[in-house]
């Protein structure tokens, strides 16, 4: 499995890494994580040896759990890559019901259940996007752009994908744009400059204060925002850096005082705009945000 596609999924705040596997077209799991979520356990030394014990327990039973698992390389807590046992999906469902406990019983309707749902979808599509030319097709900084990202990846999982909302909405009882007034705001945005850091957040800010579409906006903006730093800079953000209560503080701020919000994406700046984990990683995290 040369160039692996790393994904950082999450459960309950809890990371889960994954691993894609080209030729047989599957996700693997690391069990280790798995162990951690469904114990609630966070020390790696415990996780370890409670996994040593329950493989051996397995193992005695002939169980298929222990069969079905695979090793690969995955960064370890010392910052090495060392061998980790894997499993793809249907190895995680069944180890899942080796642990009798609610945990387990929530832990599989996420498990089950996001891939199938719109978000998992969306994901899918949203991850195929560094293997395909699409994305260097997209027009860069434009509403026009940001409506092309959001009709990929929503097409065929909303009928209003791509199309700027006719209706108002809000959040968190902050207004969004009106409906009404919106073309006019949009092009408003297409015209503000890009060329330094400050202006290319700037235009973030406001195209998130527009909120275009009547769901999605997070997701397809922050895609907007790193073709636009791409572009001009030749950076990215690492989202992997900016936790998700930080951010969704700064944004909150962001229409009145954006300062905590550009601090935050600065910090988070990297120049490995070509990098394909960097990239997965991104989108998890996009993704992880909006989550309630």
């Amino acid at each position: 499995m040369s160039q692996q596609k790393i994904s950082i999924r999450f459960f309950n705040d809890r990371e889960v890494r994954a691993v894609w596997d080209e030729e047989n077209a599957k996700w693997w799991f690391s069990v280790m994580d798995i162990v951690g979520v469904l114990n609630e356990e966070s020390d790696y030394s415990k996780i370890r040896n409670y996994w040593k014990y329950l493989k051996a327990k397995l193992k005695k039973e002939n169980s298929e759990v222990v069969s079905a698992t695979t090793q690969l390389k995955l960064l370890a807590p010392d910052g090495k890559k060392r061998l980790t046992d894997m499993l793809d999906s249907e190895g995680i469902i069944r180890l899942a019901k080796n642990f009798p406990n609610n945990r387990a019983t929530k832990f599989l309707d996420w498990f089950l259940y996001s891939d199938n749902s719109i978000d998992g979808q969306s994901k899918k599509k949203a991850y195929t996007l560094f293997e395909s030319n699409l994305i260097d097709g997209f027009e860069v900084g434009t509403g026009k752009g940001l409506q092309q990202i959001h009709a990929y990846l929503f097409g065929g999982l909303y009928d209003f994908a791509g199309k700027i909302r006719q209706k108002n909405i809000s959040k968190g009882g902050f207004q969004f744009a009106t409906s009404h007034f919106l073309g006019n705001t949009l092009k408003q945005i297409d015209e503000m400059p890009e060329t330094t850091f400050d202006e290319i957040v700037n235009k973030y800010v406001e195209m998130n204060i527009a909120h275009p579409f009547m769901e999605g906006n997070g997701r397809s903006t922050r895609l907007w925002l790193d073709l636009i730093l791409k572009k001009r800079l030749k950076k990215c953000v690492d989202w992997s850096k900016i936790s998700k209560r930080d951010y969704m503080n700064g944004m909150m701020l962001s229409p009145t005082n954006s300062k905590s919000l550009k601090t935050l994406l600065k910090q988070a700046l990297t120049n490995k705009i070509n990098d394909r984990e960097l990239f997965m990683k991104g989108i998890d995290y996009s993704y992880y945000y909006e989550e309630n």
